[in-house]
Formats: structure tokens, C-alpha cells, sequence
């Protein structure tokens, strides 16, 4: 097992690491838009927010030597349903040809007040 930590997402703001690799597959944490130059949660709307949290999955995923097309599952958080139009589009552009199985779930509130967040499992 090896912990995965890159200065270029966000450092954790808990008790848990950005990823954990184990037996050829990653498993990351869930990711909200903080930006990793200053720690700092950008806010925003639904859009910015979702870019964010993709960027930052994607610096995980290249540290621990993965992509996003080995990524075989997701698990995308939104606080409001209506937002899935809009997160949908930005996550498929990460997603081109590669489709992972996801799962999307509403939920009442996440950390920051952020409007979204996502975690992946990858194959290294």
C-alpha cells in the first residue's frame, strides 16, 4: 500500500490522504474545488467548481503514474440535482472515449459549503 500526495492538488483538510494505491488500483479522496496554489476553496458556481475538482483528480491521478482513461470508477456528490446537466458536460470532457462505471448522488450539504464533489477508483 502507498499513500499518494502531490503539492499540485489540494493538501487534505482532514485526517485522510489525496489517494491510496493498493494492488494496482488507486483510490482517491473525495476532491472539491480548492485550488492547490493556495488551499484556498474557490467558490463559484456549479461550473467552476466541477473544472476544479476534475483538475485537481487529474494531477492525483498522474502522481500516482494513472489517467483518467484507467479510471474505472466514479463517485460524483452534488448538492443539487439540477446542476447535473452542467456537471455532466465538464465531466465528459474528461471522459472522452473511456466511460467509467459512476454513480451520482444528491446530497444535503459537503464540506465548505461546496457544490460538489468527486472521488475515483483507478487501475495503475
Amino acid at each position: 500500500m502507498k499513500t499518494i500526495c502531490t503539492k499540485k492538488a489540494p493538501a487534505a483538510i482532514g485526517p485522510y490522504s489525496q489517494g491510496v494505491r493498493v494492488k494496482g488500483l488507486l483510490f482517491t479522496s473525495g476532491q472539491i474545488a480548492i485550488d492547490p496554489k493556495t488551499n484556498e476553496f474557490i467558490g463559484g458556481d456549479i461550473s467552476a467548481q466541477t473544472k476544479q475538482v476534475m483538475e485537481n483528480l487529474g494531477e492525483i491521478l498522474n502522481k500516482a503514474c494513472t489517467s483518467f482513461d484507467k479510471v474505472v470508477k466514479t463517485t460524483v456528490f452534488i448538492t443539487d440535482m439540477d446542476d447535473f446537466g452542467v456537471v455532466n458536460e465538464i465531466y465528459g470532457e474528461y471522459f472522452k472515449e473511456h466511460k467509467p462505471a459512476r454513480s451520482c448522488v444528491a446530497v444535503k450539504n459537503l464540506p465548505k459549503d461546496a457544490l460538489i464533489e468527486i472521488e475515483v477508483i483507478a487501475k495503475v
